[in-house]
């Protein structure tokens, strides 16, 4: 005898952002231990980003002798690397259905904002 699989309704938000980020519907295509440590890596590679932004870049530039430029040239890739690491992490908390995919969305959301925020800095900087 088998026995149906109880689906409940998802809101049309949830059901946007599942598209959004290519979740397929079905069963979990990722674990929760799996979610965890891409979340550790990524905002590992957010913080280094900042890290060299705020701290280490300001203050070995100038002692170094370079411009802004070549700093830049280091906070783009870093930059770019650290969004994709974001964007991957937010899916696989999505993927594994991760009771705190919600929260871990808002709080990347706002990672991301700043990141991007560093990124067109640099951009500029390049440009310059």
């Amino acid at each position: 005898m088998q026995t149906a699989v109880e689906t409940r309704p998802q809101p049309a938000f949830e059901i946007a952002v599942r598209r959004v980020l290519r979740v397929p519907p079905g069963p979990r295509r990722a674990t929760a231990d799996q979610a965890h440590r891409l979340f550790s890596a990524s905002i590992a590679l957010s913080a280094l980003r900042c890290t060299l932004s705020y701290v280490v870049l300001p203050i070995i530039a100038p002692l170094v002798g370079t411009t802004a430029t070549s700093s830049a040239a280091v906070g783009i890739p870093v930059s770019i690397l650290a969004l994709v690491f974001d964007v991957r992490a937010i899916r696989r908390f999505w993927l594994a259905d991760h009771p705190w995919r919600w929260r871990m969305t808002v709080l990347y959301v706002v990672v991301i904002a700043l990141v991007l925020a560093l990124l067109g800095i640099d951009l500029a900087r390049a440009a310059s």
